[in-house]
């Protein structure tokens, strides 16, 4: 199940302002607040007002939503991190003296909040350490610090000794996107030194080995948004094809295929941004319905498409909408979570809209040809896993 809670409407501006040596940890996605877990049973988010926020946890997979409290004896800074487990336990990171991260876990205790210290990451770049997206196997999870020229990745929960580096890898990353089912292997976006974003694959197994992933052309920034390890499915932005201005576009894991830069997913006056995948569309890429926030001067509401349409369904929002955060079911029905007064914790449940019969592909002249590239591992895997063949490391 692929579900995200990301925000990038304004990642072309913030990244030609800070310039080619200014990439911000994270690349331009900044959490909505609402996290939900790889299997979609819990999420997380910092709930309260001004000074007065605690941490709050979302059951989802029961019959109706509800949210359970996880206050402490002092309120939560504004800026700190959470992250769901898959055994409802919410991870969560603060940061002490503007470098030093400290990591524990919160869970109901009856009327209390327990907490279990997990202990403390200082590291180049620890002053801008950020949680990386839930882990597939719902038991681990990572950081990841963006020094001056290379980018740790720590796992901070679900280690035998509390937080502790596993990579190492050249370069500034940013974004992050899980490729397999197992938590192995994951998608970043690195910059090497002056030149363009690249997305590789760093296999978490082999020391943070990082092999290619996207090059639609040589000066392109090609970032990976989202994946679906199902379908092989994956959403990206690139200014391949119009340079200077990002696009979105689609391709698929390990397939000769070029990424396609649909039409229909080009706004004039909105900004577009994935941000859930159906799941269990084994081999099938072309049926995976992927869910789009929309931002416009006018607000935000939902997007719906497949990458076998030349058509995006606009959908109104939910009153009190988590903007940004939802999952699909693999039936096709997608999940959006909404806090409103007089609901504080819902789910609304829409259906996407009949897609019409599939047009053929007319001429529109020549696309940026891009060969997504599988990841080195040294162990045989199903296809839908992202089987991975022999290239040599980048970098």
């Amino acid at each position: 199940m692929t579900a995200c809670a990301i925000e990038t409407t304004a990642e072309d501006d913030d990244r030609r302002d800070a310039g080619r040596g200014g990439e911000r940890p994270g690349g331009a996605a900044r959490p909505t607040g609402f996290t939900i877990t790889a299997n979609g049973a819990y999420a997380a988010r910092l709930a309260g007002a001004g000074n007065a926020l605690y941490a709050e946890r979302w059951t989802l997979d029961g019959p109706e939503p509800y949210a359970v409290p996880l206050p402490l004896g002092q309120p939560e800074e504004p800026g700190t991190q959470l992250l769901p487990l898959a055994d409802g336990r919410v991870l969560v990171a603060r940061r002490v003296d503007g470098r030093r991260n400290t990591f524990s876990l919160l869970y109901p205790t009856g009327p209390a909040t327990g907490e279990l210290q997990l202990g403390a990451v200082e590291a180049p770049g620890s002053e801008r350490l950020v949680l990386l997206p839930p882990s597939p196997d719902g038991i681990c999870a990572y950081a990841m610090c963006v020094g001056p020229d290379t980018t740790t990745l720590w796992l901070v929960a679900g280690g035998a000794f509390g937080p502790e580096q596993v990579a190492e890898i050249k370069g500034r990353c940013s974004g992050g996107v899980w490729l397999d089912r197992t938590g192995r292997i994951l998608a970043l976006d690195r910059r090497l030194d002056d030149g363009p974003v690249k997305a590789v694959a760093v296999d978490l197994e082999r020391g943070g080995e990082a092999t290619p992933l996207l090059q639609i052309t040589e000066e392109s920034d090609d970032r990976l948004l989202l994946a679906d390890p199902d379908s092989g499915l994956l959403l990206i932005r690139s200014d391949a094809p119009s340079p200077g201005h990002d696009r979105l576009g689609w391709g698929v894991l390990g397939s000769l295929r070029p990424v396609r830069f649909p039409e229909c997913l080009r706004l004039d006056d909105a900004a577009l941004t994935p941000f859930a995948v159906q799941p269990g569309q084994v081999l099938m890429p072309e049926s995976c319905a992927v869910a789009l926030r929309i931002d416009a001067a006018g607000g935000s509401w939902v997007g719906t498409w497949q990458p076998s349409s030349r058509r995006l369904g606009q959908l109104a929002a939910p009153a009190g909408w988590l903007a940004g955060a939802g999952l699909w079911t693999a039936g096709g029905v997608l999940r959006l979570p909404y806090a409103t007064a007089g609901a504080p914790c819902g789910l609304a449940d829409v259906e996407a809209p009949p897609e019409p019969e599939p047009e053929p592909e007319r001429a529109a002249g020549p696309e940026p040809v891009a060969v997504v590239e599988e990841p080195r591992v040294c162990r045989p895997v199903p296809l839908r896993e992202a089987p991975l063949t022999d290239r040599k490391p980048a970098g």
